[in-house]
């Protein structure tokens, strides 16, 4: 005991004459190590005593936490204000409160998506897509005119349809294709090539 006293001692005149040699760096150093410390004694040191109303003690070790549906203000938990339509979130940052699914956040509001006819919520719950058969056109949602011969296609793009295999788009139809002689349909269905061991010249098949 008597020698950790005796270099406790040591370290303090250590100390003392460096605040004498070095006045201005001591106080630089000191006020480091204070700033740096001070932030210790905030929430952390609040949320270490007694559990407000509303509040749960941590499970993971001291402190405290707001129970659902209350946020920490001044180291007490007050009632997080939650408007129509919204619930209750289990973080303790934020706002507190989601929307409901078909609801979309306005202004600390929860306003109703508009949804049109022949459309429906999509995954994210705040927007909507077209039914099959039909595609989006400003904030509606319009029928695909699928010409005889066609058939609808699951792309969101384009003309929505698609010719049977034998036939090839025009504009807003599918007319029949007009092989030559000695051809057949190729892969694609909207083009012919020429039989073995012809070959194709222009719109007709010739031997080689």
């Amino acid at each position: 005991m008597g020698k950790v006293r005796s270099e406790r001692a040591k370290l303090g005149l250590v100390l003392l004459g460096f605040s004498t040699v070095f006045p201005t760096v001591f106080l630089a150093v000191f006020l480091a190590i204070f700033v740096t410390a001070a932030p210790l004694v905030g929430p952390a040191a609040a949320q270490s005593g007694e559990v407000p109303a509303n509040a749960s003690a941590s499970r993971f070790g001291s402190g405290w936490q707001c129970d659902r549906g209350f946020q920490e203000a001044g180291g007490a938990c007050v009632a997080i204000v939650i408007p129509a339509n919204a619930f209750a979130t289990r973080t303790s940052y934020g706002r507190g409160w989601e929307c409901q699914r078909g609801f979309r956040e306005v202004k600390e509001t929860c306003i109703a998506v508009v949804v049109p006819d022949n459309a429906y919520l999509n995954a994210s719950g705040v927007r909507w897509d077209c039914r099959r058969g039909y595609r989006q056109i400003d904030e509606t949602c319009v029928e695909i005119k699928v010409p005889s011969n066609g058939y609808l296609t699951e792309s969101n793009y384009g003309s929505g349809w698609e010719c049977e295999r034998g036939y090839r788009p025009t504009s807003d139809d599918c007319v029949a294709m007009d092989m030559p002689k000695n051809a057949h349909l190729d892969y694609s269905g909207t083009d012919w090539e020429c039989d073995r061991p012809y070959e194709r010249q222009l719109d007709r098949c010739v031997l080689p």
